[in-house]
Order: structure tokens, then C-alpha cells, then sequence
């Protein structure tokens, strides 16, 4: 039985705003978070799109995440900024703070800023696909609630903490959107809601064995680090950067919540002009680098593509023919639209 169907992203996009105008967001904040959750099912990452839309309303109305709040900069130099996110909208949050440390590039060549308080941003690939339209080099990195092992442990310690790098490549770009799990959790939980295993190891189970069932892996929390001891690394160190540039929660704080909310990012920019870099050296250089990467030989079967390529092709697919939804999800919003009572 087919549980997807395809929708076009216009109506998408307005059906998820009209939810969120009705549940106390302003036109301009529904119109956004619409935008954002709405582009990563565009591009194919419906984990962090319309999938997660029910439990960030979950979320506000628990009241973990204020519709109404703005961040607030509590500390500035010409390139760097610190931020409070007073608790907001964790999508809308992250895009300001990119669109200011685009603001800030462009002027200096190399802008930052570090927000604490702020939650959950969804699709991280959406700020550096932000950055590189915007013509600068992007990096941006968050702390999570503990989700993963340590190296060698038996219990979630560290955080499977996004990161994200993009480079302007023509009219789109180059994005690599990485959580430090091998798995992100929403991937799993699109496997476990289709009632598949994950085609390689996800996590391990409770004797400390590699498990390919995402059920095992979600509910202890005991993701695979990516690259093993080095993604457990990476992960400790970018927990300390966001928490410590910011001033911010770190993962084992956050941990004592029990719950996700008032975690720390970071976002770097760098404008590629204003470093007194040719746009079109750099993208000539680019492209032979690409060009020699798909000349790759490749096992049978297989292909080699260049970070966020897939998610371009799918953008394009979804465009054309609609975006899969998951029809009890898509059935669950649209029910949301129709039923709430507006809050004007």
C-alpha cells in the first residue's frame, strides 16, 4: 500500500503557514518557518520538513518554544556577534543569525555569530544554501541533546551535532549537511516508520553489538558515531564551540532538561568578494574539481556525486511533479488548518 503522495510545494508551503499563523505566530515569522520547513521537503529531507512539523507544535505549545520572541545581541565586534535567542523559533532564529553574519562579511570579509538559547533549526543544509546564494564560504555547526555514545561507552554523551559547510557553485551550490552520527535521527525515523533496517550499521544494540534496526538505535539513544572515534571527537569539540562562543548550554545541560530546547549554534562566514577573491577564479577552480571528482572510476552499480548534487535533482523532480509527503502526516497538518481556531 503506497503511503506517500505528491503535493505542490506552493500549497505545502501555505497550508503549513496557515497552521502556524492559527497556533500564534506573526505573518512574517509563519511565512518564514513555512518557507524553511517546506524547502527541506522540497529537497527531498522530509525528516526535517513536513515529518517533524507535528512535534515543533508540540513543542510550542508546551511553551519550549516562544512563537513571539526575538533574539537579542548581547555583545558585538566588527566581525562577531553573540547572541541570546530568548527561546524562539529555532528555524526563524538561525536564519537571522546567518543573514547577519552574511551582513557582516560582506562588509568586513568574515562575519560571525554565536547564539545560545535558541532551539531546534531544523534542516541545517537550509543557512548554508542561505549563505552561499548569498555569495559567501558558510560554515555553521549546533549543539544537540546527548543522543550518542563517546567512544567506547554505553550510554549518550555527546550530541550528534550538525554541521554544515557550503561554497557558492554557479547559481546554487556545494553543502555539506552532516549530522555526526551515521544516521541522523530523522532518517531513522522514516526506516522505523516504514518498518525497514538502515542498509549500514546505525548504532549499537544493548550487549554493545552494530545494529542496522533504527528501533534498537532510537530507543536507547545510541547512535553510530560517523567515522567512529573521529565523528565522537568531532562532536565533543563542536559542543565546546558552540556552548563556549556563545556562552550557551552544553550537551550535558541540556541533558538535565530531559528535554531539547535552549541549545547553541555558531555561523561563519566568509564573502568571497570582499576578500578580494574572483568570483569566477574560484568557481572555475571549483568546477575542476568537480569535473575530476565525477571522472571517479566507480563499482558497478554506483555513482559518485558531489555534496547537496542529490538534493538539487530532487529540488528540481519536486518541482515539477510535487513534493511526497507522508499521507497520515500531510492528513494530520491538513486537519490542523481546517480545525484550529485563529489566534488574531
Amino acid at each position: 500500500m503506497d503511503t506517500t503522495k505528491r503535493i505542490p510545494y506552493k500549497q505545502l508551503k501555505s497550508t503549513l503557514e496557515e497552521v502556524l499563523r492559527k497556533t500564534g505566530f506573526s505573518a512574517r515569522k509563519a511565512a518564514l518557518c513555512a518557507e524553511l520547513f517546506a524547502k527541506s521537503s522540497l529537497d527531498g529531507v522530509a525528516s526535517h520538513g513536513l515529518n517533524r512539523f507535528p512535534s515543533f507544535l508540540n513543542q510550542v505549545k508546551k511553551g519550549l518554544v516562544n512563537p513571539d520572541a526575538e533574539p537579542v545581541t548581547e555583545f558585538s565586534l566588527p566581525v562577531m556577534e553573540r547572541w541570546n535567542g530568548n527561546q524562539g523559533p529555532g528555524m526563524y532564529n538561525a536564519h537571522l543569525a546567518m543573514s547577519r553574519a552574511i551582513d557582516l562579511a560582506a562588509k568586513h570579509g568574515i562575519g560571525c555569530i554565536a547564539l545560545k538559547n535558541t532551539n531546534h533549526w531544523m534542516r541545517a543544509g537550509n543557512y548554508g544554501w542561505q549563505a552561499a546564494k548569498s555569495g559567501c564560504i558558510g560554515i555553521c555547526f549546533t549543539n544537540t541533546i546527548p543522543n550518542m555514545p563517546a567512544w567506547g561507552g554505553s550510554e549518550p554523551k555527546l550530541g550528534n551535532n550538525p554541521l554544515v559547510l557550503a561554497v557558492p557553485y554557479g547559481s546554487e551550490a556545494i553543502v555539506l549537511d552532516m549530522a555526526m552520527t551515521q544516521y541522523s535521527y530523522g532518517k531513522m525515523s522514516i526506516f522505523e516508520r516504514e518498518n525497514k533496517e538502515l542498509p549500514h550499521p546505525a548504532g549499537f544494540d544493548g550487549r554493545g553489538a552494530l545494529t542496522r534496526d533504527p528501533v534498537e538505535v532510537v530507543a536507547r539513544q545510541l547512535a553510530l558515531p560517523a567515522g567512529l572515534w573521529k565523528g565522537a571527537g568531532l562532536s565533543l569539540m563542536l559542543d565546546l564551540l558552540a556552548s563556549g562562543l556563545s556562552q550557551g548550554k552544553a550537551s550535558h545541560e541540556i541533558s538535565a532538561q530531559r528535554e531539547e530546547y535552549g541549545i547553541s549554534q555558531f555561523f561563519l562566514c566568509f564573502h568571497v568578494e570582499t576578500l578580494g577573491i574572483v568570483r569566477e577564479e574560484l568557481e572555475g577552480s571549483i568546477a575542476r574539481i568537480v569535473e575530476d571528482l565525477k571522472r571517479s572510476a566507480v563499482f558497478e552499480g554506483r555513482e559518485v556525486s558531489f555534496p547537496g548534487e542529490k538534493s538539487l535533482e530532487r529540488r528540481k523532480e519536486n518541482l515539477a511533479l510535487g513534493v511526497p509527503v507522508a499521507s497520515d502526516i500531510w492528513q494530520q497538518v491538513q486537519g490542523l488548518a481546517d480545525n484550529l481556531g485563529g489566534k488574531e
